[in-house]
């Protein structure tokens, strides 16, 4: 456990002398291709959320999802790659190659479902190569295109909300 926050530590310290060189990008083409991070320690809604994406006309086969938990339990089964804090090294990198590949892939939008800021979602949202991020307005401003204002409980408040925003900015047909 405690080695998890020295872990932490060092972590968020890479993080906040790389978020000076945060570039931003414009998507000029419609979102097809939608990664979400999600903190399942909090949040157990995530099927919905997938539902409400699904209902706004994005395609599942074109959702793909990654999941941290606190704790992980070694006989437990998990529906989606799920990482946790043993996934860390300590030079504060990722050695879970389906969070790497998760990283690497470049999506139209990532949606970083958290409202807790941890050091490892914070890197992962902040490395991402994705072209449009989303989070919640909680969350360091410097990692997402566009903040919602809302708590994570309210996944149709945030999908709604979501897709109002990407109609105006023209990325949603």
């Amino acid at each position: 456990m405690f080695l998890n926050y020295i872990k932490d530590f060092f972590l968020k310290r890479i993080l906040k002398n790389s978020l000076h060189n945060v570039k931003s990008s414009a998507l000029g083409t419609p979102i097809q291709t939608v990664g979400l991070l999600v903190d399942e320690s909090y949040f157990f809604e995530k099927d919905n959320l997938v539902k409400e994406l699904i209902a706004n006309g994005i395609l599942e086969k074109n959702i793909k999802i990654i999941a941290y938990r606190d704790t992980l339990k070694k006989n437990e089964t998990y529906s989606h790659p799920t990482f946790g804090m043993k996934d860390l090294n300590w030079k504060a990198e990722i050695t879970n190659s389906e969070v790497n590949d998760f990283i690497n892939q470049k999506f139209d939008l990532l949606i970083s479902y958290y409202d807790v800021e941890k050091a490892i979602l914070l890197n992962i949202t902040h490395n991402s190569k994705a072209q449009f991020k989303v989070g919640f307005s909680l969350i360091d401003k410097r990692l997402n295109h566009l903040m919602i204002n809302t708590n994570a409980e309210n996944y149709k408040v945030f999908a709604h909300e979501l897709f109002r925003y990407l109609r105006i900015l023209n990325k949603m047909k």
